[in-house]
C-alpha cells in the first residue's frame, strides 16, 4: 500500500519542465532523454488519504504543463525493475526463493546489537577488488591464466614472472601492448586477457592472498607507466561504437555473459588499474606517488580537447538505459565510474581539506568540526518502542483482566483515561517516552501507512491499562552536545524583526546593528546569536553571483578556477538531466523492493551465464550472485551520487542545486523512500556472499565442495558492509536534497516518510541514526502535535544527536518560512537563479550589443583571415561563382554615400 501511496498520491513537482523526467511516475508523461529545449512533466494525482498535508502540498505545487516530446519511462508502482528477466530459471521451492527476496521477519522483538561499522570512502582494498567479479565469472580467471602462460612461455624463458627483473618485465609488457594493435579480434582478446592476468596479480605464482594483492598493485603501476590505460581506452571506444555487437545484442531474446566478453575484459583491466593506483599505502615508493598524481591529472584534465574519461562512462550508462546497448556490463561500468570520480575529485578527507582551504581563501572563520569525525565518536541510541510491542503487552493484560471482570464495564473509560494522560503529558512530555502508541505498522514491504489509526480510535479499541513501565536501557551520555550550534544571517534578521515588531512597532529591514529601543535581554540575545553566526561558502557564492548579475560590465568576467570538478561539470552540463535519470533508473531496477517487469531494463546481463542452472545448488549459487550483483550496483550509484553532490556544492552552490533539482524532478525522493520501505535490518544483515568464491581467496586456495548449507550460512560478519554503506549514502543524499527546502520537506510528509524512517532507527549505528533523525527533524513541524506526543523518545534523540540551530522552532509550526503558498515561488526562484548562472558562465554570448567592435578601416582590412583548408582547393570555383559571374553595378556604387 505504501508503494501505491508513493505513486498515486504524489503531487506535481514545481517546474518539472525542461530536461525533465521522472523515475517512477505512474503513467505520467516523463521524458527519459528530452533535449534541453523540450519540456517534461512529473505529475501524479493526489490521494485523499494524504489528508491535510496532501491538500497543503497540492496547493503549493500547481500543475506542471506536459511537454510535446514527453515519453513514458515506466510504471513505478511495479517499478522499472529490470532485475529478473523472463529467462531467469524458476528455482525450486524452499531453496533459492529466500535468497532472491529479502527475508521478512516480524518486526516486534528483534533487538539489533551495536554495529561496529566505520564509514569511509570505500570498503577494504581486497573487498573492493572482489566485488568487481561475479561468481559466474570464476571460470574466466583460469582462462586468463592460460592465455598469459601460453604467451609467456613462447618467449623461451623458463622463469616465472616474479623472478624477472624490472627491465624484463617492461620488455614483456611492451610486447603485449604491440599485440593489441593486431586486426584479428580473437588474438587481440587473448592479449587483453594476458594483461588482465597481470593486473589480477599473477595469482598462479603466489601462495597467499597478500601476495596476490601486492603483485596486483605492482603490475598496475607498471602497466600505467608503459601506457596501457591509453591503449585500453582506445579499445573501449572501439567496443562502444561497435554497432555489430549492439545489433546482435538487440536481436537476442536473452543476453548473457558471452555478449559482453570484450567489454568486461577491458573494463576489468581499467578498474584494477584505477583502484590499485588510487589506494595509498605508507610503503609506496616515491615514484608510485608521482605516478598517482600524473594519473589523476590525466583523468581530470583531458588533452587535445577530449572529453573527461568519466563522461565516456556516463555516456555508456545513458546508452544502456536507452536500450541501444543492452549488453553493456553495467556493474563494472558503475564501479569504474565511481572509482574514477573518487580518484579525480577526491574522497571525504580530501573534500574536508579543500573546504578548509577554500574558507581560508574567502577569509571565513575555520570550520567548528569535521562531521564524519564527530559521528565516529557518537554512540548509537536504543530504538524507540514500537506500537506492535505495546499492543501485544496490552492484549496480555486485557486477557488477564477479562477473567476477573465482566465485559460491560469498559465502555468509555479508555477515552477518559487518555484525556487524563494527555493533561499529564503536557506537564511532563518525557514521561510518554515508552507509553505513547507509535504510528508503526507491520514490516511487510507491501503494506502502506494509510492504515494508521487516529490515537483516539486506537484507544477505543485498546484500553489503557495501569501503567507498567517497560525496562529502559540506561545510557550515560556525555555532558554537552557533540555539535557547535550554528546561526544564519537570516535567523538574526528574523529574530530582530519579531523583536522590533513587538517592542517598537516597526522594522528596519536587514539592519542587524541598530538595537535602539529594544530591552537589554534582546541585546544579550543578539550578541549570543552573532557569536555563533556561521557563514558558509555557499552564502558567499550566492552573494557574489547576485553582484555579478547586477553589475556584469563593471565587475568584468569572473575568474573561474580550473578544478577537476569544474571541468567535469562543464562537460556534463548539457546532458546532465539524462545522466541523472539513467542512474536513478538503474537504481530503481536494483532496489530490493522492486518487482520484475517484462518491459524493464535488464541489469543482469553481466551476471547470467549462457546455460541456465540445472541443479538446486546451482540455482542457489546464482540466486546469491544476483542479489549480490544488485547490492553492488546500489552501492556504486549511491556513492557516486553523494560524491557528485558534495563536490559540486563545494565548487559552486548553483552547480549542486542544478543536479539536485534534476534528481528531484526525476522522483529521487520517493525512490529512496521506496528503497527504505522494507525490513531494513534484514537488508543490512543479508548474507549474499560466498566467501570461498571471492577474489583473491578463490585464486590461491583449494575450493571446498559447496553445499546448500554452506551457501545459506554465508559469512560470519555481523552485517553486510556494502548494504549499510549504501543505506547511509542514500540517507545523506536525501538530506542533501531536502535541507532548507520546504517544498521538498513537504514531499517527505505527503509520502508518509516518518514511519519508514522510524523503522530505520532500529539499526543501532550512530551515523545512520543521525541522518534518519535529521530527516525526521525537518518535517516534525508538519506532523502535528499528536505525532510529537506519541514519539517523545524520538524527539529526545533528535535533541541529543542533531545539531541545534538557535531560534529554530523545528518542533512547532511557528516557522515563518514554512508557509505553503511560498513553496512554488521558492523552487521557481531557485531555478531562475540556476539558469542565469549556467547561462552567464557556460553559454556563449549571443547578444552582440556588448561585443567589442573595431571601427578602424585599416585595422579591419589588415586582419589576417584564416580560411578553412577545403576552401583553398575550391578557390577558383568560388571566385567564378561569387565574383566573375555576378554583375557589378558600378554606377550604384559611385552614387552611394
Amino acid at each position: 500500500m505504501l508503494i501505491s501511496l508513493i505513486i498515486h498520491s504524489c503531487v506535481p513537482f514545481p517546474g518539472a519542465a525542461r530536461h525533465g523526467a521522472g523515475v517512477g511516475s505512474s503513467g505520467c508523461g516523463c521524458p527519459l532523454a528530452a533535449p534541453p529545449e523540450s519540456s517534461g512533466e512529473v505529475s501524479c494525482s493526489s490521494s485523499s488519504s494524504a489528508g491535510e498535508e496532501g491538500e497543503i502540498h497540492a496547493t503549493a505545487f500547481e500543475k506542471a504543463k506536459p511537454g510535446p516530446e514527453s515519453s513514458q519511462i515506466w510504471d513505478a508502482e511495479n517499478g522499472a525493475q529490470g532485475s529478473a528477466p523472463s529467462h531467469i530459471p524458476k528455482y525450486p521451492q524452499g531453496c533459492a526463493s529466500p535468497l532472491l527476496t529479502p527475508s521478512r521477519s516480524p518486526q516486534g522483538s528483534v533487538d539489533c546489537p551495536n554495529l561496529e561499522f566505520e564509514y569511509g570512502d570505500a570498503d577494504g582494498h581486497g573487498a573492493e577488488l572482489a566485488e568487481l567479479y561475479s561468481y559466474t565469472e570464476e571460470p574466466e580467471l583460469s582462462h586468463n591464466r592460460r592465455c598469459f602462460e601460453e604467451d609467456f612461455h613462447t618467449q623461451g624463458t623458463s622463469s616465472e614472472w616474479l623472478e624477472l627483473d624490472a627491465a624484463q618485465q617492461k620488455a614483456y609488457v611492451m610486447r603485449l601492448l604491440d599485440g593489441l594493435e593486431v586486426v584479428n579480434r580473437d588474438k587481440r582478446l587473448r592479449v587483453a586477457r594476458a594483461i588482465l592476468y597481470l593486473a589480477q596479480g599473477v595469482f598462479g605464482d603466489c601462495d597467499n592472498e597478500g601476495d596476490v594483492l601486492h603483485w596486483s598493485r605492482h603490475n598496475s603501476f607498471l602497466l600505467y607507466q608503459l601506457g596501457t590505460f591509453s591503449a585500453f581506452l582506445e579499445l573501449l571506444n572501439m567496443e562502444i561504437e561497435n554497432s555489430q555487437a549492439c545489433s546482435s545484442a538487440l536481436r537476442k531474446p536473452a543476453i548473457s555473459l558471452a555478449d559482453s566478453t570484450e567489454l568486461r575484459v577491458l573494463l576489468s583491466v581499467m578498474y584494477l588499474m584505477v583502484e590499485n593506483i588510487r589506494v595509498e599505502q605508507e610503503t609506496d615508493p616515491p615514484e608510485w606517488k608521482t605516478c598517482r598524481e600524473t594519473f589523476r591529472m590525466d583523468l581530470s584534465f583531458p588533452v587535445h580537447t577530449e572529453e573527461p574519461f568519466a563522461l565516456l562512462l556516463f555516456t555508456m550508462v545513458t546508452k544502456f538505459c536507452s536500450g541501444h546497448a543492452p549488453h553493456f556490463p553495467m556493474k563494472k561500468v558503475l564501479l569504474l565510474l565511481w572509482k574514477v570520480l573518487l580518484l579525480t575529485l577526491g574522497g571525504f578527507e580530501a573534500l574536508q581539506a579543500m573546504k578548509v582551504r577554500r574558507r581560508e581563501e574567502l577569509g571565513l572563520p575555520p570550520l567548528p568540526e569535521d562531521s564524519i569525525q564527530v559521528v565516529r565518536g557518537m554512540r548509537a541510541a536504543s530504538p524507540p518502542t514500537y506500537a506492535i510491542e505495546l499492543m501485544e503487552q496490552q492484549q496480555q493484560q486485557q486477557q488477564q483482566q477479562q477473567q476477573q471482570q465482566k465485559r460491560g464495564h469498559r465502555s468509555r473509560r479508555p477515552l477518559m483515561k487518555q484525556d487524563s494522560l494527555d493533561i499529564y503529558n503536557e506537564r511532563d512530555p518525557f514521561k510518554n517516552d515508552e507509553g505513547g502508541v507509535d504510528e508503526e505498522e507491520n514490516d511487510d514491504v507491501d503494506s502502506g501507512i494509510e492504515g494508521e489509526l487516529d490515537l483516539m480510535e486506537r484507544d477505543a479499541i485498546i484500553p489503557v491499562m495501569p501503567a507498567q513501565r517497560l525496562p529502559i536501557e540506561r545510557v550515560s551520555f556525555p555532558k554537552g552536545l557533540p555539535w557547535a550550534p550554528k546561526v544564519r544571517q537570516k535567523d538574526i534578521e528574523h529574530f530582530l524583526e519579531a523583536s522590533r515588531n513587538k517592542f517598537i512597532g516597526f522594522t528596519l529591514g536587514q539592519d542587524t546593528e541598530t538595537l535602539i529601543g529594544l530591552p537589554r535581554p534582546i541585546h544579550e540575545s543578539v550578541k549570543t546569536l552573532k557569536q555563533h553566526k556561521y557563514v558558509s561558502i555557499s552564502d558567499v557564492q550566492i552573494k557574489n553571483e547576485e553582484e555579478l548579475e547586477k553589475c556584469p560590465m563593471s565587475l568584468g568576467e569572473e575568474e573561474v578556477q580550473e578544478t577537476p570538478c569544474e571541468v567535469l561539470y562543464r562537460a556534463m552540463l548539457y546532458n546532465l538531466p539524462q545522466y541523472m535519470i539513467a542512474l536513478l533508473k538503474i537504481l530503481l531496477a536494483a532496489a530490493p523492493t522492486s518487482k520484475a517487469k517484462t518491459d524493464s531494463i535488464n541489469i543482469l546481463a553481466d551476471v547470467l551465464p549462457e546455460e541456465m542452472p540445472i541443479t538446486v545448488l546451482q540455482s542457489m549459487k546464482l540466486g546469491i550472485d544476483v542479489n549480490r550483483h544488485k547490492e553492488i550496483i546500489v552501492k556504486s550509484i549511491s556513492a557516486l551520487l553523494l560524491l557528485l553532490l558534495k563536490h559540486f556544492k563545494l565548487n559552486h552552490i548553483y552547480q549542486f542545486e542544478y543536479v539536485s533539482q534534476h534528481l528531484v524532478f526525476a522522483n529521487c525522493i520517493p525512490l529512496i523512500l521506496k528503497f527504505f520501505n522494507q525490513n531494513i535490518m534484514s537488508y543490512i544483515t543479508a548474507k549474499n556472499s560466498i566467501s570461498v568464491l571471492d577474489y583473491p581467496h578463490c585464486t590461491v586456495c583449494d575450493l571446498p565442495e559447496l553445499t546448500a548449507e554452506s551457501l545459506e550460512a554465508g559469512d560470519n560478519n555481523q552485517f553486510c558492509w556494502r548494504n549499510l554503506f549504501s543505506c547511509i549514502n542514500l540517507l545523506r543524499i536525501l538530506n542533501k536534497l531536502t535541507k532548507w527546502k520546504h517544498s521538498r520537506t513537504m514531499m517527505l510528509v505527503v509520502f508518509k516518510s516518518a514511519p519508514i524512517l522510524k523503522r530505520a532507527l532500529k539499526v543501532k549505528q550512530a551515523m545512520m541514526q543521525l541522518y534518519v533523525l535529521k530527516l525526521l527533524k525537518i518535517q516534525t513541524k508538519y506532523l502535528g502535535r499528536q505525532w510529537r506526543k506519541s514519539n517523545m523518545k524520538t524527539m529526545s534523540a533528535i535533541y541529543q544527536k542533531v545539531r541545534h540551530r538557535m531560534n529554530d522552532d523545528w518542533a512547532y509550526g511557528n516557522d515563518i518560512d514554512a508557509r505553503p503558498w511560498d513553496f512554488q515561488a521558492e523552487e521557481c526562484t531557485l531555478r531562475a537563479n540556476i539558469e542565469a548562472f549556467n547561462s552567464r558562465r557556460y553559454d556563449k554570448p549571443q547578444d552582440s550589443e556588448f561585443a567589442p567592435v573595431d571601427n578602424c578601416l585599416q585595422s579591419v582590412l589588415g586582419q589576417r583571415l584564416e580560411l578553412p583548408e577545403d576552401f583553398h582547393y575550391s578557390y577558383e570555383l568560388w571566385l567564378e561563382r561569387e565574383v566573375f559571374s555576378q554583375p557589378i553595378r558600378w554606377e550604384e556604387l559611385l552614387h552611394c554615400q
